[in-house]
């Protein structure tokens, strides 16, 4: 069966405070990092188990979530005619994406929700996985911001950038030659 690609709206703010360029991380993000450091580091009471950390044989909570990354991987590749920006996000709906652009800036959002429920005569298990990202990217010069358009299929999400016929016509290629 064919899955078709759904296109994504991309809405555009008028006046939004700049978003930091580059890979932007939550503020908490290096916070835990310092602490998961500070135990990592901490000598005279070894609280690390082989797999787990441990209290007076209270395991310790993990600052640490592997099962979702701040932000997933995005591939930002330039073309003849524009650029386009790729992320697999799977277990992501596209109704759970929202891509904004605001003062030269798109940011795209995501949030993941899983709920897992098993009921038997002995035990009932109950698991909420929730998590979210968000990444930021200032937009070339000469790109046509109406002409932006954001498609999702099979858990990739495609953003193209067209640039304008002016930055088409401005590339200019230069020769390499040998000394």
């Amino acid at each position: 069966m064919a899955e078709t690609a759904t296109k994504l709206p991309v809405k555009a703010e008028k006046s939004a405070a700049p978003a930091p360029a580059g890979n932007w991380t939550t503020p908490f993000e290096s916070l835990r990092r310092e602490i998961d450091r500070l135990f990592d580091d901490f000598h005279p009471f070894d609280f690390r188990l082989p797999s787990t950390r441990s209290l007076f044989g209270r395991e310790l909570p993990s600052l640490r979530n592997p099962g979702w990354p701040v932000a997933p991987a995005m591939d930002l590749v330039e073309k003849d005619k524009g650029y386009e920006i790729t992320a697999e996000l799977p277990g992501i709906d596209e109704k759970n994406v929202e891509i904004k652009l605001a003062n030269h800036m798109l940011t795209i959002k995501g949030e993941k929700r899983e709920e897992k429920e098993e009921k038997d005569k002995d035990y009932h298990l109950s698991e909420r996985r929730y998590g979210s990202f968000q990444r930021s990217f200032q937009l070339p010069e000469g790109v046509d911001a109406d002409k932006i358009e954001a498609t999702f299929a099979k858990g990739v999400l495609t953003v193209k950038l067209p640039k304008t016929a002016e930055a088409q016509k401005a590339e200019k290629k230069i020769a390499v030659k040998p000394a």
